[in-house]
């Protein structure tokens, strides 16, 4: 999981990067709907799933499904730290791998200390509050920030 998550962390920047320098044009007048309307459906599933009684169809951190699904979802947001990357002044490819080599790294590292905090706290927390329905309305938030920055800014 952690390894996924680095990974993504540090490919959606270059995702980013990559798409202002070649389709520009073509989605910067919508892409912020893209993403909110991506993380807005993961948010509203996982509260879904939150209130559900069968205990079956909850959120499984085990399958790889689910954490590709959770990598994919936490960094859609690095895709503006990318495009902001391209207009500050990193203009090639080059110089962008020492910055995506420390923000993949420092995420592998983070989402190790949040499992082994999971692990440790995990249990209390969740007896107080639906980790589904945090998370869900947390992934929410961050889709209305990206198209409040988009629509705003």
């Amino acid at each position: 999981m952690a390894f996924l998550f680095g990974f993504f962390q540090a490919l959606m920047p270059l995702i980013g990067w990559t798409a202002i320098h070649y389709f520009q044009h073509s989605v910067e007048a919508y892409d912020h709907w893209i993403a909110f309307g991506f993380l807005a459906l993961i948010g509203v599933k996982m509260i879904r799933d939150s209130f559900a009684e069968d205990d079956s169809g909850h959120f499984n951190p085990l399958l790889l499904s689910t954490q590709l699904l959770l990598a994919l979802a936490t960094s859609i947001d690095a895709l503006a730290v990318g495009i902001s990357m391209s207009c500050s002044g990193f203009d090639t490819a080059d110089t962008l791998i020492l910055p995506l080599i420390i923000i993949g790294v420092v995420s592998f590292f983070f989402s190790i200390s949040g499992t082994l905090l999971g692990i440790r706290y995990g249990d209390a927390v969740a007896k107080k509050i639906h980790p589904e329905l945090l998370g869900g309305i947390i992934l929410i938030g961050i889709g209305i920030k990206v198209l409040l920055e988009h629509l705003l800014g």
